[in-house]
């Protein structure tokens, strides 16, 4: 009799797989200009990175990788943006417009919140969604490559499409060496980025709740309202503090005229959860934005989206528990809605989980390289968020360095409760209860 695997096992499964397929391919001499092969650590960690939409790189992608090699990172990313469990699930949908049981069950489990009447609607917009946005998005790019930076027409497509893709899938990789820096003064390349960033990191659910309900705020679901609410605060706390930090910056902000800082500032707010693009040196920022951007990138995006982090709603419910203890409440509620006992444990698990390895990875990493505690919190937790931002100090540290910052951004983009759950051996439903008690906290 076949054993039925896990959904969550399946989910990180599923991942790692892509993860195996995405080394090979890039150690192929097809994926190198000259024809070489790529090193194992190379290819592994790049794609890692691509398929955990991370954007944290060992070498330039747009001059280490050909064409085939390019192509084959950004079809990682793709597939890591969409989620393994939900391209198998749109798969399913092109083939049988009934999709199983067990694949629906898998695809739940990587989009949480989703219930099971909503996979096969939800999929559907996530391929309507990702596919004309993104050409959208690659189109705009296009033309404003090739008329003000008089790129050929298949150069700038390129170009593009590439950059379209990664913003969409939060996955910060660019084939310029200085990633967005060349277009820090470009409105019409930043902004159609940013758009692109923000709305596959808002999360799927969300977007298939706005499109079902648009015109009818009051019946959005509470996922929905904390997500778009959250981010938008985030965003805006994020701006104005940048601002602050970096306008009188002479190697950031304060080189430019007034609309570039303003440009630029909200840029680098919403880059810094997860989309991983900068268009300015981030080691050169001051070390108030990089602790700032320690807390934006530990937060990230919408769950089932594209971004990483422990997630806005995480958060967000969080926040509502600790303001309603604080009152004296006995109910955790916002817009009208109370939130459930099981999605407050999940948030207290998650931020708890994550801290956690944050904790440890930033041990390991200073146990084995000679960086500053500072740098090498902002690279732990830029591979945990699936943020991509850099220091500089990746592609420096030994390969034992390298590994565990792939460890956490598989563990970062597979999720801290869906990675721990898949851990786990088996379930089992306890048939008795201990009495109940109240120690003392705080």
């Amino acid at each position: 009799m076949n054993k039925v695997i896990h959904p969550a096992r399946a989910v990180a499964l599923g991942f790692l797989l892509a993860i195996l397929a995405g080394t090979a391919m890039l150690m192929l001499p097809l994926a190198r200009p000259d024809g070489s092969a790529a090193p194992l650590m190379v290819a592994f960690f790049t794609a890692v990175s691509a398929v955990c939409v991370t954007g944290l790189v060992l070498v330039d992608t747009g001059t280490y990788w050909s064409g085939f090699g390019q192509a084959t990172i950004m079809v990682l990313f793709l597939l890591g943006g969409l989620g393994m469990m939900t391209a198998a699930t749109l798969l399913g949908l092109m083939v049988n417009r009934s999709p199983k049981l067990r694949t629906r069950l898998m695809t739940q489990t990587e989009t949480r919140s989703i219930g099971m009447g909503d996979i096969s609607s939800v999929a559907r917009v996530v391929l309507v969604v990702s596919v004309l946005f993104q050409l959208a998005i690659a189109a705009i790019l296009t033309l404003r490559l090739r008329a003000d930076y008089g790129l050929a027409w298949n150069d700038a497509g390129w170009v593009g499409l590439f950059h379209a893709v990664s913003a969409f899938n939060n996955a910060g990789f660019s084939i310029h060496p200085d990633s967005m820096v060349r277009y820090a003064g470009d409105a019409g390349i930043l902004l159609p980025v940013m758009l692109a960033a923000i709305i596959g990191g808002v999360g799927f659910p969300v977007l298939h709740d706005l499109r079902h309900r648009f015109r009818d705020p009051r019946h959005w679901s509470l996922h929905t309202k904390l997500t778009l609410s959250g981010t938008l605060i985030l965003l805006l706390l994020g701006y104005v503090a940048i601002l602050l930090f970096e306008w009188k910056n002479p190697q950031t902000l304060g080189a430019f005229g007034l609309f570039d800082k303003l440009m630029n500032g909200m840029f680098m707010s919403a880059a810094a959860r997860t989309s991983g693009f900068n268009t300015v040196d981030v080691a050169a920022l001051t070390r108030e934005t990089w602790a700032l951007h320690y807390f934006l990138m530990f937060i990230g995006g919408g769950s089932a989206g594209t971004a990483g982090g422990v997630k806005v709603g995480t958060v967000a419910v969080l926040v509502l528990l600790v303001i309603a203890e604080a009152k004296g409440h006995t109910d955790t509620e916002a817009f009208g809605r109370r939130v459930g006992s099981s999605a407050q444990r999940q948030a207290i698990t998650v931020l708890v989980l994550g801290s956690v390895i944050v904790a440890f990875g930033t041990v390991a990493l200073l146990r084995i390289s000679h960086f500053p505690t500072d740098q090498v919190i902002f690279e732990v937790i830029a591979a945990f968020g699936s943020a991509g931002l850099s220091t500089g100090i990746t592609d420096d540290l030994p390969p034992s360095g390298q590994l565990v910052l792939a460890l956490l951004m598989f563990v970062g983009r597979v999720g801290t409760i869906t990675f721990a759950t898949s851990l786990v051996l088996g379930e089992r439903r306890m048939p008795y209860r201990y009495p109940e008690e109240h120690p003392i906290v705080g």
